[in-house]
């Protein structure tokens, strides 16, 4: 669509993308309506801003299509279920994402996409691809799902040679034109199933992402995921040309990227004549070097190397990335206790690749569950668990969990909800520690039953760890007195 003028557009919510979405599209000519599901003071206000500039918004009735209208654009969180859609389907009425919505807005010139998705790793790796990139001197940006807006950065005024593009599984739901430069699925495991209502379309609106790859189609082979990563490129329909590239933690086969000796290296992006793996860097430039993490960075050199980029700037990048807080970042070490700050763990997939980075392991864990099951996860960790603490609305599925699957384990349930129990759990954790132990908060759930968001649940637990440090200062200067 290049004529806008008077088109009748439905943006679908407010916030981070409805916003931008009614506001570029007002500016083309369209006569825009947002509806909004909330009519809290917060829309209210947001509401009041959009319709100062000659925009409608329509609060508290999200569920009915108005008449006339030709196309829908929708916020990424808005279910495919929603009355809005299904009527939108009866009217033959197309629905578009926001990041739909700034790949059709693009120019000719406009940078290439290289895209990354999967149930965990997204941001990581895409915060490691800008890095690398930025290392090889091309003007680039991590945009999408990592928070920053798409449609503002295809028609801002700065120019890029090529963007590192995270996309959720919701995006790429409501993206049906998308083609990528390259593409990584990172893994996939059960997430959302609420939203797209079962394994199987979640793992397909995931494969969208390789539809239409012109160079490489990124996976991972080690992934056990039913259907695979690989699985999902066979089934894509593909440039001719575009290339399968796997990567592994272990040693590389032809196409792939993996890890020898300490290094990572490259058996894909190799000149014919060349035998040898082509070496990027070493292990100990990926911080932190825990297994899952080395697979970011082997996935974002991939995407890297299928743009061009040379060996010694994926060394550079990696050296030069810094992860963001939350991420299997170190607190501190107290009496001997090293406390690690996982809250974006927030699925059972993203636990169990933290609890394999550890030995010996007091667990914080709970929140809420998003329909996962936690069996497959205390079966893999067992082994490594000293003791767990249960926090939050639905810890009792990882408690009946532990019971069938690690009975000898110690259990604290902590019933408490409020500001304080963070600092409750921290303390038990503390209590069941012994020296030489980690006490990981990976909830393997998300935070809203108690925390406005991942971020603050992190924040609670470092200064619940904090004050335990002073504590313990505190008591061993009153025993030297």
């Amino acid at each position: 669509m290049s004529n806008w003028q008077g088109k009748r557009v439905i943006v679908a919510g407010l916030g981070v993308s409805g916003i931008p979405a009614a506001r570029v599209l007002h500016a083309r000519g369209a006569r825009v309506t947002v509806v909004n599901d909330g009519d809290d003071e917060r829309s209210r206000a947001q509401a009041a801003e959009l319709e100062a500039e000659g925009i409608t918004v329509r609060l508290g009735d999200g569920a009915t299509l108005p008449e006339g209208t030709e196309l829908i654009v929708t916020t990424p969180g808005w279910q495919p279920d929603k009355p809005l859609f299904t009527a939108a389907e009866r009217a033959g009425v197309e629905v578009w994402g926001d990041v739909e919505l700034a790949w059709r807005l693009r120019t000719p010139d406009s940078a290439p996409w290289l895209a990354v998705t999967g149930t965990n790793g997204k941001t990581t790796t895409v915060r490691m691809l800008a890095s690398i990139l930025t290392a090889a001197g091309l003007r680039t940006a991590a945009v999408g799902n990592i928070g920053v807006s798409l449609l503002d950065t295809v028609l801002g005024e700065e120019t890029y040679d090529v963007l590192a593009v995270e996309l959720s599984s919701y995006q790429l739901h409501w993206s049906p034109s998308l083609r990528a430069h390259s593409a990584a699925v990172l893994n996939l495991a059960p997430d959302h199933l609420d939203w797209h209502g079962s394994m199987e379309a979640y793992a397909a609106d995931k494969g969208r992402i390789y539809e239409g790859n012109q160079v490489a189609c990124v996976y991972n082979a080690d992934a056990t995921d039913e259907p695979s990563t690989e699985q999902l490129v066979r089934d894509a329909d593909v440039e001719d040309g575009c290339r399968a590239i796997g990567f592994t933690l272990g040693t590389p086969g032809p196409s792939q990227l993996g890890v020898v000796e300490g290094l990572l290296v490259d058996r894909a992006f190799v000149p014919d004549r060349q035998k040898q793996a082509q070496e990027l860097a070493e292990v100990s430039d990926v911080r932190p070097p825990a297994p899952h993490n080395i697979a970011n960075a082997l996935a974002a050199a991939a995407l890297a190397r299928a743009f061009g980029v040379e060996p010694a700037a994926v060394r550079d990048g990696l050296r030069s990335f810094h992860p963001d807080p939350h991420r299997i970042e170190q607190v501190r070490e107290v009496a001997g206790v090293t406390y690690i700050d996982d809250s974006k763990a927030t699925n059972p997939h993203a636990a169990e690749a933290s609890l394999a980075a550890y030995g010996s392991i007091v667990w914080i864990a709970g929140g809420l569950a998003k329909g996962a099951s936690f069996d497959e996860l205390v079966r893999s960790a067992t082994g490594r668990l000293r003791g767990v603490v249960l926090i939050g609305k639905e810890r009792h599925l990882i408690r009946e969990a532990l019971g069938r699957h690690a009975p000898e384990v110690p259990v604290v349930d902590l019933e408490q909800t409020d500001t304080g129990a963070m600092s409750a759990a921290v303390r038990e954790a503390a209590r069941l520690a012994v020296p030489g132990d980690t006490v990981l908060m990976a909830p393997a759930c998300a935070s809203m039953d108690m925390f406005v968001n991942y971020n603050k649940r992190g924040e609670a637990f470092a200064d619940a760890v904090h004050a335990l440090a002073a504590e313990d200062a505190g008591s061993a200067g009153a025993g030297s007195a």
